[in-house]
């Protein structure tokens, strides 16, 4: 399928959950790449391509959803319809081969990363901050998730709200709170501005971007004022395995 065929479907699903009252925001490199007019260009110079179409929703839509689907020609995956029971919805349009995967109330690969009141923030995908998060969660990044993540933090400046910026406030309330979570995000928020040195496609003023507005996330992450749950975790540290292993995800 052709770039552009992924951007397409990808609208024209959201436009279809507006008219159902389904609330569907894509995430993964569709929505990385929507979000980034200026530097999507990263994509391409990293040979990252769509392979399939993300979405996150709220299960309370699920009928809604699914009957989207069918009139659009997708079957649903009944093998994992038993293994992601209210969790995960994954469908095949037989026509086109695109791939689907749904992600009901949250994303939880190594860390939980809930939607509630989240979705409605920002369309057609996720909130700038959950779409960092997808990707920092994840405990042995993968190339793709590097490339994304740089693009993302190139275009987008840090602040504390959701309009065009990293909602600085919404992921150091998260971390705050789930000391494993704050573990894994800081780690590779310093992991993104080490390899942010690596491409060479990146020039001087990217490289410099990115490694400030991280060290600035990272300031804000860490001066949260974190939860008693948080304090008492930290005093366990790495001793302690701090997230659930993922072994084969596709973004």
């Amino acid at each position: 399928m052709e770039h552009q065929e992924f951007l397409d479907n990808a609208f024209q699903i959201v436009d279809q959950g507006q008219k159902q009252d389904a609330v569907l925001r894509l995430l993964g490199s569709v929505a990385f790449y929507i979000h980034c007019p200026a530097y999507g260009s990263f994509q391409a110079k990293a040979n990252r391509y769509f392979t399939d179409l993300d979405f996150a929703a709220y299960f309370k839509h699920y009928d809604a959803i699914q009957n989207i689907f069918e009139k659009l020609g997708f079957q649903e995956d009944r093998e994992a319809a038993v293994v992601y029971t209210r969790q995960r919805l994954v469908l095949d349009n037989m026509k086109s081969s695109l791939h689907v995967d749904i992600f009901f109330d949250k994303l939880d690969f190594c860390h939980p990363i809930p939607w509630a009141n989240r979705l409605e923030v920002d369309s057609p995908t996720i909130p700038l901050a959950e779409l960092l998060l997808e990707k920092m969660q994840i405990v042995r990044l993968n190339e793709k998730d590097i490339i994304d993540t740089l693009m993302l933090v190139r275009e987008h400046p840090i602040n504390y709200g959701d309009s065009q910026t990293i909602n600085a406030r919404r992921i150091a309330d998260l971390c705050a709170h789930s000391w494993g979570l704050w573990r894994t995000i800081t780690m590779n928020l310093r992991k993104i501005s080490e390899f942010s040195e690596k491409y060479n496609w990146l020039d001087t003023e990217d490289r410099e971007v990115i490694q400030n507005r991280i060290k600035e996330l990272l300031d804000i992450i860490n001066s949260q004022s974190k939860s008693t749950a948080w304090k008492l975790r930290n005093q366990i540290g790495d001793r302690v395995k701090w997230y659930t292993e993922v072994h084969e995800i596709n973004q």
